[in-house]
């Protein structure tokens, strides 16, 4: 027997930072800890093998002692040029960009790149990125005895939601969903189609009153949230704010991707995180 979903609204404003100090912002770069915070952090290159005999190559940044570790699947094409020397092309993608800060908070974070650098737009909802996530799950698990979360944002979001709908049972914390494409688009796949009755861990949307982004409208939230009906901890996330550096509306310099507001957003999914963990 199905449980509807216990859905709470948890409100936070989160206001834009002011022009001088977003202008800090303007060069795409990794935001990290406070010098001193955790002198074990390191960053790590792995090749994951894969049931096909191909492999995907992970970045994996963690503190000396993470309480706890998380998936980030980000959005767009979910290219990131991650090269085996650990330099990153594509780093702008709030999940990507903001690695240093969830160290700093006490959170290992592990990121995929995509297969030869090919768009994983349309692929997200697989049956074959479903399994690239389970082994993410079970390369996270291998890492530690410590909590397992899936982080997805904007497209990335379709592939967390899949990923956790066919995650072994007990191997999820939690699954948050940040942005999340609720609109069908160019990518012909939302996160409705990925499965989302079938998720049974906790769940957090997260959502910005202020992103402008056609297929991830802020106020889909709560439809994303009821569509959990497997899970009975699903929480709402609504925050405010950001500052505009990139020409589209879903881009990552935008409020759609926190631009501006990373800290305060990252404190909040934290909070809900420390939880879980």
């Amino acid at each position: 027997m199905r449980h509807a979903p216990r859905l709470m609204i948890a409100m936070l404003t989160c206001l834009a930072l002011p022009t001088a100090v977003a202008r800090a912002h303007d060069r795409p770069r990794q935001a990290t800890a406070a010098p001193g915070t955790d002198t074990g952090r390191t960053e790590r290159i792995f090749n994951l093998p894969q049931q096909d005999g191909a492999s995907v190559r992970v970045l994996f940044a963690t503190p000396g002692k993470p309480r706890g570790m998380i998936i980030m699947l980000p959005g767009g094409a979910g290219d990131l040029g991650l090269e085996p020397d650990g330099r990153i092309r594509h780093g702008d993608n709030f999940v990507v960009r903001t690695r240093g800060l969830w160290n700093q908070r006490g959170y290992a974070v592990i990121i995929p790149d995509t297969r030869e650098h090919a768009s994983l737009r349309g692929q997200r909802g697989s049956s074959a990125y479903a399994r690239v996530v389970t082994d993410l799950i079970a390369f996270a698990h291998k890492q530690g005895p410590q909590a397992v979360f899936v982080l997805g944002t904007s497209q990335g979001s379709i592939a967390a939601v899949n990923g956790a709908a066919h995650a072994p049972a007990g191997s999820l914390a939690g699954v948050v969903l940040t942005e999340s494409v609720s609109v069908m688009g160019g990518s012909r796949e939302t996160v409705f189609s990925a499965g989302p009755q079938n998720i049974q861990a906790p769940v957090l949307v997260v959502a910005n009153r202020d992103d402008r982004c056609n297929v991830a409208p802020p106020q889909a939230a709560r439809q994303i949230a009821l569509a959990m009906t497997a899970s009975r901890d699903v929480h709402v996330l609504m925050v405010a704010g950001g500052t505009t550096r990139s020409r589209q509306a879903c881009g990552s310099r935008t409020p759609h991707g926190y631009f501006g507001i990373e800290e305060q957003v990252i404190d909040a999914i934290s909070a809900w995180l420390d939880t879980h963990a």
